[in-house]
């Protein structure tokens, strides 16, 4: 993963964001139960509290212990650069391009970086679509 100053400028986050697949499967889950989700929470990639209950992206294996419901597989794909947090752009073109080859993508943005969570068994070809992107190259 890259470090140093976030980068801010749109076409030179798009050129930078080299993507990377997490060979992890991970899965959205989403409880009403504080029981649940406390015990679901320190093996949650991350966590969000809504209205409706607290929504987790958990790791195949916690999720299928915990007896969560097993929708979709999904795989992470991380933008290496280090967006910075008022960058413009960025998860746009991503969800643009993805959408433009009927690719579903659910982003997840944190302090440094971006994260594509797509159908697992589509990631390989998202990949290859982020890296045409960032080379110049529109889907």
């Amino acid at each position: 993963m890259t470090s140093g100053a976030p980068i801010k400028d749109t076409a030179a986050m798009i050129a930078g964001m080299a993507p990377v697949r997490d060979p992890e499967i991970w899965y959205f889950c989403t409880t009403d139960d504080a029981s649940l989700a406390e015990t679901a929470t320190p093996h949650a990639l991350t966590v969000f509290a809504e209205e409706e209950g607290t929504s987790l992206i958990l790791p195949e294996v916690v999720a299928r212990d915990l007896g969560f419901d097993l929708e979709i597989q999904m795989s992470r794909i991380t933008l290496s650069v280090h967006s910075a947090l008022d960058g413009v752009g960025l998860t746009a073109a991503v969800a643009t391009a993805l959408s433009e080859a009927h690719i579903p993508c659910n982003m997840v943005a944190a302090y440094h970086h971006d994260h594509a969570f797509v159908p697992a068994e589509l990631a390989d070809q998202a990949v290859q679509i982020l890296q045409d992107l960032a080379k110049g190259n529109a889907p």
